[in-house]
């Protein structure tokens, strides 16, 4: 019941508004299930999006992870292993991003003065500068796809997203 008034106040209060059973047209088992098909189907809107905006700035969204990874660090290089750590995807093949960025002028690869065998890598003042021109278009986008949530709204799904991901743990035995 609960369910049903809150889809009914959406549909009122906006327009466009689709549940996801009607996006997918489907049925779910549980709400449980419908909210998992939902995390995923929202998440590759999101994640379609935004590559169509990085794609004219010639970059994909790990390798842009990495570039804003890098700038977090600058002026301090930062080795591949503790870029792998921060990655929002880490199924990437983050040497292969680095390189990809190396390539691009957008960072720079230096051996490391703590570990020969390691390499760090910083971003370049191309990479900086290709960042800040992103900075104000990637928050018009968190604007846009957030913009229908209030704040304490936001704060409550970001809750619940890290209560999920802690349930995706593996438990120890």
């Amino acid at each position: 019941m609960y369910l049903h008034y809150i889809h009914s106040y959406l549909k009122q209060t906006l327009p466009n508004f689709m549940s996801i059973d009607e996006e997918i047209k489907s049925n779910f088992r549980d709400e449980r299930h419908r909210v998992g098909v939902n995390l995923i189907y929202t998440s590759n809107q999101m994640l379609g999006m935004q590559a169509v905006m990085l794609r004219e700035h010639g970059l994909t969204v790990p390798q842009y992870n990495v570039l804003r990874i890098l700038r977090g660090q600058y002026p301090n290089p930062i080795k591949v292993n503790d870029i792998i750590a921060r990655m929002l995807d880490k199924m990437s093949n983050a040497s292969r991003l680095v390189d990809k960025l190396v390539q691009k002028n957008m960072a720079v690869r230096c051996e490391s003065t703590a570990d020969r065998r390691a390499v760090d890598v910083s971003i370049s003042q191309i990479g900086l500068d290709v960042l800040a021109a992103l900075d104000p278009l990637q928050e018009q986008f968190m604007q846009n796809f957030g913009g229908t949530l209030t704040p304490d709204e936001a704060q409550t799904l970001s809750n619940l997203l890290d209560k999920m991901r802690d349930g995706l743990q593996p438990s120890a035995a």
